[in-house]
């Protein structure tokens, strides 16, 4: 894509969608952490289901302690992986509490030496809750960006440098957001909606289903 076309690219997100948001329930910035941590190789829908009354208990760190590593997994086990995320929530609160008065760091660095938090993960709080330009590439930014020709890459980090150099001040705090929404909803994995895409003709894929199969 030329930088022209990147620029209407994400123009046409963003007029369909202005003001994108994560799809994952949370109501402060440690919910956002846990709720992110929980989320790897899960759905938004199940992490949300199993953070409800999770997060109707528990608002904090030190309230996490006090619920405990098995009260915690009674919340999530319907959630993959459910007891390694359980231990590793319960490690990174101790360390909130000891070590940042119970407050999410605001940097990628500290927040990548919490336990089961790499770096897409702080990308995602690092956005969404102190609203930097950060890209947190998941399985639909990958495929978005490979797919479409707006950032190809072997490797998460080779599509999120190529997002971090490519993608134009205007849209660069929400585009994570209209790309995951754009993988999630339209250019799906296995049949890519392009009949209804709004950047179809941006776009770079050489099999572009144009044409609404019958019974969809």
């Amino acid at each position: 894509m030329t930088k022209d076309q990147i620029f209407e690219f994400f123009r046409r997100l963003a007029e369909d969608n202005p003001s994108p948001q994560t799809e994952l329930e949370f109501g402060n910035c440690y919910q956002l952490l846990v709720a992110v941590a929980l989320s790897a190789q899960a759905t938004d829908v199940g992490v949300n289901k199993a953070t409800r009354a999770l997060f109707a208990r528990v608002q904090t760190p030190q309230q996490m302690l006090d619920l405990g590593e098995e009260g915690l997994k009674e919340h999530i086990k319907t959630i993959g992986l459910f007891n390694s995320k359980a231990k590793n929530v319960m490690e990174l609160s101790r360390i909130l509490v000891e070590q940042y008065g119970g407050e999410v760091p605001d940097n990628r660095e500290a927040l990548v030496t919490l336990p089961g938090v790499g770096r897409k993960t702080a990308n995602v709080v690092l956005n969404c809750w102190f609203g930097q330009e950060t890209f947190a590439v998941d399985t639909h930014i990958f495929r978005v960006g490979n797919r479409t020709g707006l950032a190809k890459g072997k490797t998460p980090e080779q599509v999120e440098a190529k997002l971090e150099k490519r993608v134009p001040a205007p849209f660069r705090v929400g585009a994570h957001h209209w790309l995951i929404l754009h993988g999630r909803y339209v250019c799906k994995a296995r049949t890519p909606e392009c009949w209804r895409c709004k950047v179809a003709d941006l776009c770079s894929f050489r099999k572009k289903v144009l044409e609404k199969p019958k019974g969809r």
